[in-house]
């Protein structure tokens, strides 16, 4: 599951991070994933997530802590992975220096990655969360290629979720969808319709707004079985600005 949980922002009012926390951890765990992926989480969220999140494990390899980030963030399910490695890297020409950017960037953006084994199988694959600048669009295409490049790199199998604030008409997704990384966009995979019930932010209305935005993409194995946009309320009231996002994936070809 990717999820945006919307950072921390007292001027949402009702909708700040205070008063529906509780719902970002009903959310996750009415679906239970066995990866999730955040968006946009500061410091104090992902404490909280971690508090309450009692199933899962924070991955947050080598990280530099820092109240003014907001970090794409890995959750796995203590039961189901080892995890054999991690590191983070900044989405810019110098990757390894803390809150680096380039390009029309408007902020620093990141990525998160792990290589996991699954305990039951000893399947071994990697995974990563990221968050695509929202304004620079010459800063998200750079910033996929360089995601393209540690795909490309990687030897085993790969699963890529994120925020990617552009749509899959977009050269940010045919960086990424593509032969050269041998990824492909699971909602895509499964011959799903694009249109308003596709598009994942929604600004607390429950309203679809904008293209579908936050995307699952993944090497084959593992094989697609499902994808689902999660439209959850409660009492009228929603978790994020985005809905989240799931996709169920497989080892075993689907019958």
């Amino acid at each position: 599951m990717t999820f945006n949980l919307r950072f921390e922002n007292d001027q949402d009012g009702a909708n700040a991070w205070s008063y529906r926390r509780d719902l970002v951890v009903k959310l996750i765990e009415r679906y239970a994933p066995d990866i999730l992926g955040t968006q946009e989480g500061r410091v104090s969220p992902l404490a909280y997530l971690d508090e309450h999140l009692t199933q899962y494990d924070i991955h947050m390899p080598a990280r530099v802590i820092d109240d003014t980030c907001q970090y794409p963030t890995l959750f796995f399910r203590k039961d189901r992975f080892c995890i054999l490695e991690g590191k983070e890297f900044w989405l810019s020409k110098t990757p390894g220096v803390h809150r680096s950017k380039n390009w029309d960037s408007a902020f620093p953006r990141m990525v998160s990655t792990a290589t996991l084994e699954l305990q039951e199988s000893g399947q071994v694959f990697s995974v990563a969360v990221t968050h695509l600048d929202h304004m620079g669009q010459t800063a998200r295409l750079k910033q996929t290629e360089i995601i393209a490049q540690w795909v490309q790199k990687k030897t085993v199998p790969v699963i890529l979720m994120g925020d990617f604030n552009d749509g899959p008409d977009s050269a940010a997704h045919v960086a990424l969808a593509s032969s050269q990384t041998g990824l492909s966009d699971a909602w895509e995979v499964l011959g799903h319709a694009e249109g308003k019930e596709s598009y994942t932010h929604h600004a607390f209305t429950g309203i679809p707004q904008k293209s579908r935005i936050d995307w699952i993409l993944t090497t084959s194995p593992p094989h697609v079985v499902d994808a689902r946009i999660v439209h959850d309320q409660f009492d009228g009231r929603y978790a994020s600005d985005h809905f989240p996002y799931y996709v169920d994936l497989s080892w075993e070809i689907p019958i």
